[in-house]
């Protein structure tokens, strides 16, 4: 038996890959594969050879070659982007083959005319960030070709990739001049929450800190409309003072979050403040103090509530930066945070502009499943606000609406909870399945607790109803929806028949017409059911004056009999029929 060991060597490697390769192949199989087979041998294995290198691999839609040298890798994967743009240009946009290519340095094991190792490997995960069309290096590669090629690169920060145990430095090649760029902040909003420090003097309580850390990272990963740095990027900042703003500019993210905890005996005082990457402005800032009974059950808290507020934070956030733009420059993220920040707004202007901007960005990008949702939800909240007359037809232009979102992103939480919504109306069953997939889909989600609660209440479980509306207001205490939250936990007294408490929590009048909305029925059917004579006449001039077209069933309509007493108070009343 043979103990020679394998040869190894230093190369470089290029990767590439055809882009919606399937979706070419189920248009034309035939054809698409014969124009991959031609690229591959006219364009790839062409440039890849003047430049000394050899294709050692290939797959059905993609190549790995090897070359003597990290410039002349790099040289070819211009030549052949450049070579394919030439080559498709008379092709329709949607036939064109467009190709991901990615450059590495490193170590390789032969094994015949095949390579294996770390190289090839960061190769790989090169290619898969690359925009279509484009080129993306790591960071030894960019070390060596920088000065040597009349390219420019885009530094994209330390990328964690699968199966590549530490963070990858990435650069995007550009066509501009020579240089370097600095990385490119996500469209997204974007942000890494850095390891929490441990104030406790005591080494023994890292677990913690990290803990925190984690799970913090984990439930703003099931924010789809939220790009969250990966784990083991945001630890390399562990134990070190940094300057955030220097942070944001490495990583290419718009936010930052830092905490702390520092734990006395048996209480525990844990800090978190999110800041704006590019001012180092303190955005939101809040401090929790426990008692560690359950060190778990503190840490799933603590994690719960910044989850939970800084979804709503950021989209404040967010409108600040977009509100000053011309509409003409928005693209559809930009319109769908407009639009969302006029909806959180409750006035009826509001209500006008956020309809424009979310319809403005289906326009400019029809598959993008957000503003399908917020399109849904806004619409049934707006029937709710109006108690419309044909609430059936909104309702289900509302419904087609959300299953266009679900369709266009099943895994979003916003999609099924928008869904949840708008199926209350016809199938309680069904509506109280799809929120609770949004809350598989995001435990944290306060309009999924929301809307989950309205539902369970329609269905007669009030209890249930209470646990989710209580959990809606504890995960975001700030939200600006919280006027609907205090109103639907005041539906919930009200189906109790605890009417001084349905009282204290139902928006009254002064709160304005959108707060208040299809809730004002109740306040005057409670007042009624007390026998305040005076009170109920006050408020139900106001009640007429708002909606005269009011009558008993339509408020049942949009509140459902709220335990069986809301038709009873309303004719106490004498709202008509």
């Amino acid at each position: 038996m043979s103990d020679a060991r394998p040869q190894r060597r230093l190369a470089a490697i290029l990767a590439c890959d055809v882009v919606g390769f399937s979706r070419l192949m189920e248009r034309d199989e035939a054809g698409t594969l014969a124009r991959v087979k031609a690229v591959r041998s006219e364009v790839v294995e062409a440039e890849t050879g003047t430049r000394g290198g050899r294709v050692f691999k290939t797959t059905g839609d993609g190549a790995l070659a090897e070359f003597p040298s990290a410039v002349a890798a790099v040289e070819a994967a211009i030549a052949v982007q450049a070579a394919l743009a030439g080559r498709e240009a008379e092709r329709a946009e949607e036939n064109r083959i467009h190709l991901r290519i990615g450059v590495s340095l490193g170590d390789v094991m032969v094994d015949g005319d095949d390579l294996y190792g770390n190289g090839v490997n960061v190769a790989a995960r090169m290619e898969a960030l690359a925009e279509p069309g484009g080129i993306c290096v790591s960071g030894n590669v960019h070390e060596h070709v920088e000065t040597a090629l009349e390219a420019g690169f885009e530094d994209l920060g330390a990328q964690t990739v699968k199966n590549i145990a530490r963070p990858v430095h990435c650069f995007r090649v550009t066509t501009g001049a020579r240089g370097v760029s600095p990385p490119r902040i996500s469209d997204k909003p974007s942000i890494v929450v850095l390891p929490f420090a441990n104030m406790s003097g005591d080494a023994e309580q890292e677990f913690f800190s990290d803990g925190i850390t984690e799970d913090v990272i984990t439930a703003l990963s099931r924010i789809r409309q939220l790009f969250v740095m990966a784990r083991n990027t945001a630890f390399t900042y562990k134990g070190q003072a940094v300057d955030v703003r220097a942070v944001a500019r490495e990583l290419g993210v718009r936010y930052v979050l830092e905490g702390s905890v520092r734990r006395a005996g048996e209480r525990v005082r844990i800090t978190a403040q999110l800041i704006d990457g590019a001012s180092g402005d303190h955005l939101w800032a809040e401090r929790y103090d426990r008692k560690l009974e359950d060190i778990f059950a503190v840490q799933d808290e603590i994690t719960e509530i910044v989850a939970g507020t800084l979804e709503p934070e950021i989209t404040k956030a967010e409108f600040e930066r977009q509100r000053h733009a011309p509409p003409e420059s928005l693209d559809a993220w930009q319109l769908f945070q407009l639009g969302v920040y006029h909806f959180n707004r409750l006035t009826p202007e509001d209500d006008a502009a956020a309809e424009r901007h979310l319809e403005a960005a289906i326009d400019r990008d029809p598959g993008f499943s957000p503003s399908h949702s917020m399109l849904a939800r806004f619409r049934t909240r707006h029937a709710n606000a109006e108690l419309a007359a044909d609430m059936d037809r909104i309702y289900a232009s509302a419904l087609a609406t959300a299953r266009t979102a679900v369709s266009l992103d099943p895994e979003d939480a916003h999609a099924h909870t928008a869904l949840g919504f708008t199926l209350k109306r016809s199938d309680l069953t069904a509506s109280i399945k799809a929120f609770e997939q949004a809350l598989t889909l995001n435990p944290n989600l306060s309009t999924a607790h929301f809307g989950l609660s309205a539902t369970l209440l329609e269905a007669g479980r009030t209890s249930e109803a209470r646990d989710h509306v209580t959990t809606a207001m504890r995960l975001s205490p700030r939200d600006p929806l919280t006027p609907l939250y205090r109103g639907m936990h005041g539906a919930i007294q009200f189906a109790d028949g605890d009417y001084d408490g349905a009282l204290a929590l139902l928006p009254r009048p002064s709160e304005g017409k959108m707060a208040r909305a299809r809730r004002s029925a109740l306040r005057v059917a409670a007042l009624a059911l007390q026998g305040r004579e005076a009170e109920m006449r006050a408020e139900k001039a106001q009640l007429l004056a708002t909606y005269p077209h009011l009558t008993i069933a339509l408020a049942l309509q949009y509140n459902g009999d709220v335990g069986g007493h809301l038709a009873e108070g309303l004719a106490a009343a004498g709202i008509p029929a």
